[in-house]
């Protein structure tokens, strides 16, 4: 087969092709078809070419004409730089916003409750005793005790590893145990709560109140309102266990199912972030104010990201759930 007479013979066709390729997404219903003709021809080419006369330009250029067009007629995926963007820009927020009503009173009662367990257990000496011994109790209060040197034992890489392992298992087991009408929720809700109301009423009735602060706010602004967001998707998760609504069960909860996985990797990205304030913020040696205030900043980056990012892609439609393409088909239900 002689190389240039085919080439001369079909580069009509060919230019043609890519001329189509370049407008496939406004094309008429003819070009379209005339687009698909020509994909299919020009692929039988390629094929002859390979086969006769393996010219390796000609090769080269149909090859790439040959994708260029497969692409064009039967579409692509999305690229996955865009799907990531597509999580955070819009899926991860609209979830967190659509589950508010649940993890707002969360955090609101959980906050309410260590703040009184904490003042309870500062002013009575009594109750302090009942907790541990005063050998005990001043070895965590003390200057350079225990709560103190917790934030700055080991490196501060290591250590941010370390908290953002153990607050990832606490916000799963909230998340995906949920629906298990939301008792393992309400269980690690309440030790993480007593845990922060008793350290806080020592700290406090040892007259250290202020470094108790400074070293819990930096990091803690950010990682406790991920614990409530994961405790509060939990709960909802759980109630539609007991109440799914107009819809069936199975259907309510799969659609609430990957919201929930969608939260879930999300949240693995804060608690990232407070992880690593806490390895690297609250042990520094920064004034209490600027350690405080660079958690203020985050969780304040954060709650707008949420209200103001998620409350727009909320209003569009999007409510955290994956592409209709990938969640399957439902059977249709009656009110």
């Amino acid at each position: 087969m002689d190389v240039d007479v085919f080439v001369a013979a079909h580069s009509a066709e060919w230019d043609r092709l890519g001329a189509l390729i370049a407008r496939a997404g406004r094309l008429r219903g003819d070009e379209a078809d005339e687009l698909v003709a020509l994909y299919q021809r020009t692929a039988t080419h390629l094929s002859v070419v390979r086969s006769v006369a393996p010219d390796p330009a000609l090769v080269s250029r149909l090859s790439r004409l040959v994708a260029r067009g497969r692409s064009a007629v039967a579409g692509s995926h999305n690229p996955a730089w865009r799907e990531v963007g597509l999580f955070f820009a819009r899926r991860f927020p609209a979830a967190v916003y659509l589950s508010r009503r649940w993890w707002v009173p969360t955090a609101l009662v959980c906050v309410a409750v260590s703040a009184l367990m904490a003042a309870w257990i500062a002013r009575s000496p009594q109750v302090q005793a009942s907790i541990a011994p005063p050998d005990e109790i001043r070895s965590l209060t003390a200057p350079g005790g225990q709560f103190e040197t917790y934030y700055s034992t080991g490196s501060a890489g290591a250590f941010a590893a370390h908290v953002w392992t153990n607050n990832a298992w606490v916000a799963a087991t909230c998340l995906f145990l949920g629906v298990l009408l939301g008792l393992p929720v309400i269980g690690a809700l309440w030790s993480n709560t007593a845990n922060i109301g008793v350290d806080g009423g020592l700290m406090i009735g040892a007259g250290r109140g202020d470094v108790f602060l400074g070293l819990i706010l930096p990091h803690g602004l950010l990682e406790l309102t991920a614990v409530f967001i994961a405790a509060g998707t939990g709960l909802k998760l759980g109630w539609t266990v007991i109440d799914p609504g107009r819809r069936l069960r199975a259907a309510a909860l799969a659609e609430q199912g990957r919201s929930v996985v969608v939260v879930a990797l999300g949240l693995a990205c804060v608690l990232l972030v407070s992880g690593m304030i806490e390895g690297f913020v609250t042990p520094s040696g920064l004034p209490t104010w600027a350690r405080i205030g660079i958690g203020v900043v985050v969780e304040v980056a954060f709650l707008v990201y949420v209200f103001v990012l998620g409350k727009r892609a909320a209003r569009t439609g999007e409510v955290g759930d994956v592409d209709a393409v990938y969640a399957g088909d439902a059977l249709p239900e009656t009110g």
